[in-house]
């Protein structure tokens, strides 16, 4: 299939995690070498041929929006979550007026990673509207920076994924970029609600994909993880 050219970008939070940087910014705007984790994202979707992002805001709205008007690319365009913080499913629904009918990629802005590869062209390669209902992109949670926990998924031979479920752990962790359909959270509930029953329901249906980065994944959910993704950037230039 030809790239997605929309995304959904998903910066609402309240960086809760994050604080104190968040105190007086958006978690979107927290720097990581140099860059807003935003710009990080949103440049690596640039580069994967994306020409429209939507980014949905809340907290610290006014200032996350300002900054935002600085870009040239890709295109910005606002979904307002002020009145109302609706998490993933919630965001993505509440944005499918400007997604357009195409699929889309679906990211959040708390990934940072080092690519030996071509991470978000091969998620492309991987897509199958006809099969697939969403196609994640995985890091191995062994030596990836700033992640806790057991990981989420077992990865078929066909790329089938499974989630953890009762086992003690599982080799992969979804990294916060995936491609999905823009009506996929059509029928959630209103208000706020996540992707992951959503997701779960697909998998049960053979119908969740993912494959798997070549590189290093951050994780920057915390003042320490952040200060580890910084060090683990200035060593590899």
């Amino acid at each position: 299939m030809t790239s997605p050219t929309t995304a959904m970008v998903l910066a609402a939070g309240l960086g809760t995690r994050m604080r104190p940087l968040t105190n007086d910014r958006p978690k979107a705007l927290v720097e990581v070498g140099g860059k807003a984790l935003i710009d990080h994202v949103l440049d690596r979707l640039a580069e994967a041929g994306v020409t429209d992002a939507v980014v949905n805001v809340h907290w610290f709205a006014d200032r996350l929006e300002s900054h935002l008007a600085a870009r040239t690319r890709p295109t910005i365009r606002i979904s307002d979550e002020r009145a109302e913080l609706l998490e993933t499913g919630g965001g993505l629904k509440k944005a499918r007026p400007l997604l357009g009918d195409d699929p889309v990629f679906v990211a959040n802005i708390d990934s940072v990673w080092i690519d030996r590869g071509d991470a978000l062209s091969d998620l492309i390669r991987l897509w199958d509207s006809a099969r697939m209902d969403a196609a994640l992109l995985l890091a191995r949670r062994e030596g990836s920076i700033g992640f806790e926990g057991g990981g989420d998924f077992f990865l078929g031979d066909d790329g089938a994924l499974t989630f953890r479920g009762e086992a003690a752990s599982a080799p992969y962790a979804y990294m916060g970029v995936h491609i999905t359909r823009p009506d996929y959270a059509d029928h959630g509930p209103d208000g706020p609600f996540s992707l992951s029953p959503l997701w779960r329901a697909s998998a049960a249906e053979g119908r969740l994909f993912g494959c798997v980065l070549d590189g290093d994944w951050m994780h920057v959910g915390d003042p320490q993880a952040r200060d580890e993704a910084e060090a683990r950037l200035k060593a590899e230039t």
